[in-house]
């Protein structure tokens, strides 16, 4: 039995949607395109493992899509699933390129400088609308932001559980 923990996020029911049990939702991944091809996922049953759902029908909606799952008809029914996560599981991603990862391989990280400086663990990685995500690392000394681009992130090794980073530099920009 799998562990709903264990599972990668890729949308949330907003609420039902339509009279026959299908569910609005919105994607919370950088893939949406998965969406209309999905034909399994997970929720989280009521011990914390994963209950899986089979997907029958997908389009989009308002920049979300309608699900229509298996074993859910009634207006009722898709109601139970409001707030919940659609998850899947890593042999359902997508391999990237070669030095890239998806967030969830390097969140629990330890990241530190060249020079072996700890920074702390990266906790969340957060979207800033510039097209560069950036790393959000909490250690002994606080918070630090490290932007996701190579400049910044020297080395990742997932084996190791461990980022080299360069820690960004704080100025005060003076014209």
């Amino acid at each position: 039995m799998r562990a709903f923990a264990d599972l990668v996020t890729i949308g949330r029911v907003v609420k039902p949607q339509g009279r026959r049990g299908e569910v609005l939702t919105h994607p919370l991944s950088d893939r949406p395109a998965r969406f209309p091809t999905l034909r399994r996922a997970y929720v989280a049953g009521p011990g914390g493992e994963a209950r899986e759902i089979a997907i029958s029908d997908c389009w989009p909606h308002k920049g979300r899509f309608v699900l229509k799952i298996g074993g859910i008809d009634t207006i009722d029914q898709a109601e139970t699933l409001r707030g919940h996560d659609i998850r899947i599981g890593d042999e359902d991603l997508e391999i990237l390129p070669e030095g890239s990862y998806y967030h969830h391989q390097i969140l629990g990280l330890r990241v530190e400088t060249p020079s072996k400086k700890p920074l702390g663990n990266a906790e969340e990685v957060i979207e800033t609308g510039s097209g560069v995500p950036v790393l959000v690392v909490r250690g002994e000394s606080g918070e630090t932001l490290v932007p996701l681009a190579r400049e910044f992130v020297l080395d990742v090794d997932l084996e190791a559980g461990r980022i080299v980073a360069v820690e960004p530099e704080l100025t005060d920009a003076q014209d």
